[in-house]
């Protein structure tokens, strides 16, 4: 297992066309998150990265969206009513707890430390937040195709390909609860070819082999443990002195001997 901090930074992309069905694969991700992101409830949500700022949530009750962006990805016109922010997804710029819920999309993919994006969004989070990560598979056909040397596409190729299992370790050891999971995108995504997005075989692939989706999400819940008082089980115990109970004893046996006498 190649280690999570890169020396190298891989291309990253700054729209969903440059992925080949980069358009399809952005409403497969729509269509799932369009039940999971109503139990989001606050007031901030932010969407870190380029990929993740186009992603649409109507339903979500959040209404403040912010945009976390780098400065490649600033564009003069906005397309929504999100705020934007030009800032680094290792050093965000909000308060400890200032946060109600993340998006995620392929941000760790195409990151040279995700460990520490996990730290930072950690941090923002309110307890019971939600965080929602995006994430190439590298079980796919997608993950073993970008290793051919016919694979055009240089930034499916460089993308880092993190299992759902590791990044749901990582989420257990920040004290994140993994609720929902979602597998989308049977195909190599590294030819341009035209699929229906809920054809008979992704349906079929979906229902009898998920471990080989190209593209799974990931919604976990910040979980935090209240720190309650621990009473002390012992009480203390009344002060006892045998000598003076044996005086006491001794003065009342001679005291009776003398009366009966």
């Amino acid at each position: 297992m190649k280690p999570a901090f890169s020396t190298k930074k891989p291309l990253y992309p700054k729209t969903w066309s440059e992925i080949p069905v980069g358009d399809e694969l952005k409403s497969q991700v729509e269509s799932s998150l369009h039940d999971s992101c109503r139990s989001f409830f606050g007031y901030h949500l932010i969407k870190l990265g380029c990929l993740s700022r186009d992603i649409d949530l109507p339903s979500c009750t959040i209404n403040h969206k912010i945009d976390v962006i780098n400065k490649q990805c600033v564009r003069a016109s906005q397309d929504n009513a999100s705020s934007q922010i030009v800032a680094d997804s290792h050093e965000l710029p909000f308060s400890e707890g200032s946060i109600d819920a993340a998006v995620l999309a392929h941000e760790l993919d195409f990151s040279r430390d995700p460990h520490q994006i996990l730290r930072e969004i950690d941090r923002v989070l309110i307890p019971n937040g939600h965080v929602v990560i995006v994430g190439f598979n590298p079980f796919s056909l997608a993950g073993i195709f970008r290793f051919l040397p016919m694979s055009r596409n240089k930034i499916v190729r460089e993308a880092r390909f993190f299992s759902r299992f590791r990044i749901k370790d990582w989420l257990n050891l920040l004290g994140f609860e993994v609720i929902e999971q979602h597998q989308l995108a049977f195909s190599s995504l590294l030819f341009k070819k035209k699929y229906r997005i809920f054809s008979g075989l992704e349906k079929l692939c979906r229902k009898y082999l998920p471990i080989f989706a190209s593209v799974y999400i990931v919604v976990a819940k910040k979980r935090v443990v209240p720190l309650s008082l621990i009473k002390p089980k012992w009480k203390p115990s009344p002060k006892f002195s045998p000598v003076r109970a044996s005086m006491r004893n001794g003065i009342e046996n001679n005291f009776r001997e003398k009366n009966l006498l």
